[in-house]
Order: C-alpha cells, then structure tokens, then sequence
C-alpha cells in the first residue's frame, strides 16, 4: 500500500475510534474494496455497523451488502469484534470518569 493510503487509513482509524461515524464508514469501504492490501469482509462489517449505530444512514444497506458474501460464522466474527470495541469505549469512559470525581 502506498505511503499516502497507509497515512489516510491512520488518520480514519483514529477518527473512527474517536466517534467519526463518517471514518467508520470509510474505513468499511477500504477493508470491502480491498484498500487495505486485500479483502477483509469481517473488517468491513464491523465498521458498517460502527458507523450505523453512529446514525451514518448508507452503511446499514453497505453492511447487508456485504452480509450476503459472508457466512454465519464471519458475521458472528465481526459482531464479536464490535462489541469488544464497544467495551473498550465503556472502559474508557469509566476510568476517565473515575480520574474526574477522585
């Protein structure tokens, strides 16, 4: 991958991980399309569904798309992966909540 796609992903990457439903979005059509090298169909469901739960409208019918190349097993995988992220912000939120009232 070319310096400046592998600088565009990172960037995204820390939007994304920062609350960017947009950067979620982009970041399922790089790993659907190929952007990152090759193909990640799990890649690109976890962060369609990151950026439909952010209200991002498209990424919903992006994620069935991409559903339907996938089995049950490779949805489960992304689903997995969400929710580890999702727990990692819960983390996150509670220690910075607990520095805040100590």
């Amino acid at each position: 991958m070319a310096m400046s796609a592998q600088l565009l992903i990172e960037s995204r990457m820390q939007d994304a991980l920062g609350g960017d439903p947009g950067a979620c979005f982009d970041l399922g059509v790089a790993h659907s399309c190929g952007t990152l090298a090759e193909t990640n169909l799990v890649e690109a469901h976890k962060w369609f569904d990151l950026a439909a739960i952010g209200g991002f409208s498209s990424a919903e019918k992006y994620r069935a798309q991409v559903a339907r190349n996938m089995s049950r097993r490779e949805i489960a995988e992304a689903r997995r992966r969400l929710r580890l992220i999702e727990l990692s912000h819960v983390r996150q939120v509670a220690r910075f909540s607990a520095s805040v009232f100590a």
